[in-house]
């Protein structure tokens, strides 16, 4: 069991709600009446203290995205219990998460309003007690059963295309898929009912048989009728034909009763009469006797759709119960993405100082107004620019008004401005100052309503940064502006309220105080606040904020660390308060600045500075130093992250530029190198060509001049006179390859002068390789390789 207890406003208020299991599907059909809002174990006095923090206005509007009766009433119920254990709330939380999901995937619908749920319900409670169906029940039931198929459809083709949806979706996928959907009594529905609630002519012979009588019967009678009307002479008559009771007849003043022979049905005001003439009598009654039958048969058919009814009836009930928790889902998914809400990272508060389990600890890089730039878990409470929301429901309603009733897109009415909560682990205790009407006020109440929001399952209003404890305690003594001074008046009852939240807060507590030690002597209402907030420190609760005009209060920080500090800034230039939070700077007294301003005069002023004292003037003097230093250190600061923004952006672009200059810098290597290596082979290629034209151009020209020596010779020879040779003349022959292998059956050896043949020059043999019938010889500055052929010893 565990305890929840929740005190607000003029008295303690401590509730004692045992939490039950974990949220699961409710496979009963318990009850589906219209719950009240206020709860049965709470008082009046209880109820009166939860509509000071005014959460059951926040329960409306939630309320109102709902798309059902029962929804409707189903989310104020739950969210007005505060009941939920911390596992509960994850679950909430989850299931709130993956509805959003679902809207956003754009594949599903989630909105039942087209559904007259309340006639579903009575539809089972029919089955249940064995009570034969109306027509516009079964046909809302069936409506229900393909809601939930079509529903159940959708769901299968977004894992069909990508499985992780299952598990995206969950755990709403499991509660989509759970109910098992007969379509037999669907079909049956369609069959005999048609889509405006009546049953259909087709839906059995004798109901067709009957009806055909019933409008014979009604043409007949109206042709009587009509007939009887035409016969009266005088043109002056008025009647006309009606039906009382099921029988038709003929309405006329009362001085013309006696024209027609029939029976008096009805004597009306006005001296209208309605008379049933005794040609209609028997028609008339079998008339009744037809609608009899065409009532019997339609109760046959609908005793036939709740006997099928109740075949699936357990199927049935968890579908209409899976729905209507579906739309209470659904109500919170919607009232989160309307209104800008954001996943509250909520975390479990240790018991014994040590944290246990927490949930979203991802690091938050930028602070917008944190003095250090801090991991977000760091936080014992993390709210950047969170909004009271029944400030921003005002706002938005003021909008929609506007633009409905103007033409023009011009919105009036000033936004809320959002406040920074951030409180720091090591702080128990938050002393809050500022002018009255400052904001203090609402400042605790968001704070509250953010904790009660997180805790039921809603996004809370703030950024997507925001880190919530979860608190098992609520109290405030919060007083609104109208009953504020009559409950500060009643200092008795205001200590009673202190001494009954401490005796009850806990280590997971979150205590609200509005105005700590007001209502009695100054100094003595100061020495009982110092007191409470130390003794709230100490062990009193996980956190407590305290607002107070008491200037002592503030000095707390300065000796306790478990205390900070926070004021309300003032526009001394306008005379009226910013509602901004200005965090680690105790406020300041204005009286008497203000006084000045408004042009009391200067005796007075003079007067109430000296009474007051120089002391205090001096401290208001460093106070208000301390604002203007916090506050350019807030604007140095975020000029400091625009221009670190700014360098990162110029950093990465720097980088992006390098990398594109590196990338196109080994591109035009690799281009260059391939260009050189394809140069080089095409050169390479150019030279054998050359050089193998060369070798062969110079052998035929070699072997052309020894053959035209030696022809040349031997012509001489023959030829001359005395039979003389001429000596002068020495001309070497060719010779073939087979005499060359014969005359160099002695290889030339290393070092040898041999007589290139193809080149006309010597060369000097470096390597002999006789396998390949090849030298290799130097001629000049060149070596090369030549076969044994073109070579003479």
């Amino acid at each position: 069991m565990q305890t929840l207890s929740v005190a607000f406003c003029s008295c303690a208020l401590v509730l004692r709600n045992s939490i039950g299991k974990r949220n699961s599907v409710n496979l009963s059909l318990i009850s589906f009446s219209a719950p009240t809002l206020i709860c049965r174990s709470k008082s009046k006095s209880q109820t009166d203290s939860l509509r000071v923090l005014e959460w059951d206005k926040v329960c409306d509007v939630v309320a109102s995205f709902a798309r059902t009766s029962l929804g409707r009433e189903a989310t104020k119920k739950k969210l007005w219990s505060l009941d939920q254990s911390f596992d509960e709330s994850l679950k909430l939380l989850e299931e709130t998460e993956a509805a959003i999901k679902m809207l956003q995937h754009g594949s599903f619908c989630l909105d039942l309003s087209s559904i007259h749920i309340s006639l579903v319900e009575s539809g089972i409670r029919h089955a249940q007690r064995r009570i034969s169906l109306r027509a516009d029940q079964s046909l809302e039931v069936a409506s229900l059963l393909r809601f939930f198929e079509s529903l159940q459809l959708d769901l299968k083709a977004a894992i069909k295309q990508d499985g992780d949806w299952y598990k995206r979706f969950m755990p709403l996928s499991e509660m989509i898929m759970l109910p098992v959907i007969n379509r037999s009594f669907v079909k049956l529905v369609e069959q005999v009912i048609d889509p405006d609630g009546r049953i259909k002519d087709s839906a059995s012979s004798d109901l067709r048989q009957s009806r055909e009588r019933v409008r014979t019967l009604e043409r007949k009678l109206q042709q009587l009728l009509d007939a009887v009307i035409r016969s009266q002479k005088d043109e002056g008559s008025v009647m006309v034909t009606a039906e009382i009771d099921g029988r038709w007849c003929i309405q006329m003043s009362s001085t013309q009763l006696t024209s027609v022979n029939g029976l008096l049905l009805s004597s009306g005001s006005g001296g209208r009469t309605a008379a049933e003439p005794i040609a209609a009598v028997s028609m008339n009654d079998e008339l009744q006797s037809a609608r009899a039958s065409v009532a019997k048969a339609e109760a046959y058919i609908l005793s036939m759709l709740t006997e099928k009814m109740q075949i699936d009836l357990y199927q049935i009930e968890v579908v209409l119960s899976c729905s209507i928790k579906l739309d209470v889902i659904n109500a919170r998914a919607t009232y989160s993405r309307a209104y800008g809400g954001a996943h509250p990272d909520i975390y479990l508060p240790p018991e014994n100082g040590v944290e246990s389990l927490s949930v979203g600890e991802n690091s938050l890089e930028n602070n917008l107004s944190s003095e250090e730039s801090l991991p977000r878990k760091e936080w014992l409470m993390y709210l950047p620019r969170c909004y009271h929301p029944l400030l921003l429901y005002q706002h938005k309603k003021s909008i929609r008004k506007t633009r409905h009733n103007t033409a023009d897109t011009v919105l009036s009415g000033t936004p809320p401005i959002p406040a920074d909560f951030l409180i720091s682990k090591g702080n128990k205790v938050l002393v809050i100052t500022g002018p009255n009407t400052g904001g203090k006020t609402i400042f605790l109440k968001s704070v509250g309503l953010a904790a009660m929001m997180a805790k039921s399952g809603l996004y809370v209003l703030a950024s997507e940064s925001a880190r919530v404890p979860w608190f098992d305690n609520i109290y405030a003594d919060i007083g609104d502006e109208q009953s504020l001074l009559q409950s500060l008046s009643t200092f008795s009852g205001h200590l009673k309220q202190i001494s009954e939240i401490l005796l009850h807060s806990t280590n997971r507590s979150l205590v609200l105080l509005d105005e700590v030690g007001a209502g009695t002597n100054p100094l003595e209402g100061a020495a009982l606040g110092m007191a409470i907030l130390e003794s709230f420190a100490e062990s009193g609760s996980l956190l407590t904020m305290a607002t107070t005009h008491h200037g002592e209060l503030k000095t707390l920080k300065y000796s306790n660390s478990a205390f900070e500090n926070a004021c309300m800034e003032f526009d001394d230039l306008n005379l009226k308060p910013t509602f901004k939070i200005l965090w680690g700077v105790p406020g300041r007294s204005n009286a008497i600045n203000i006084a000045e301003r408004l042009g009391l005069p200067c005796e007075i002023i003079d007067s109430s500075r000296e009474l007051y004292g120089s002391a205090s003037a001096e401290i208001n003097e460093v106070i208000l130093d301390m604002e203007r230093y916090k506050q350019e250190y807030q604007r140095l600061l975020i000029e400091s992250r625009h221009y670190i923004r700014l360098s990162r952006e110029l950093h990465e672009n720097l980088l992006t530029a390098q990398r594109k200059i590196n990338d196109h810098a080994t591109r035009e290597r690799l281009k260059m190198r391939q260009e050189l290596t394809q140069a080089g082979s095409m050169t390479r290629s150019t030279l054998r060509r050359t050089l193998q034209q060369f070798r062969t151009s110079a052998a035929q020209s070699s072997q052309s001049k020894i053959a035209t020596q030696l022809q040349t010779k031997v012509q001489t020879t023959k030829d001359g006179d005395n039979g003389t040779r001429s000596s002068s003349v020495v001309e070497r022959r060719p010779i073939s390859e087979a005499a060359a292998q014969k005359e160099l059956k002695k290889l030339p050896e290393v070092g040898n002068s041999v007589f290139v043949s193809s080149l006309r020059k010597k060369a000097t043999v470096l390597n002999v390789e006789q396998s390949k019938k090849e030298i290799l010889v130097q001629v000049g500055m060149m070596k090369m390789k030549v076969k044994l052929t073109d070579i003479v010893a």
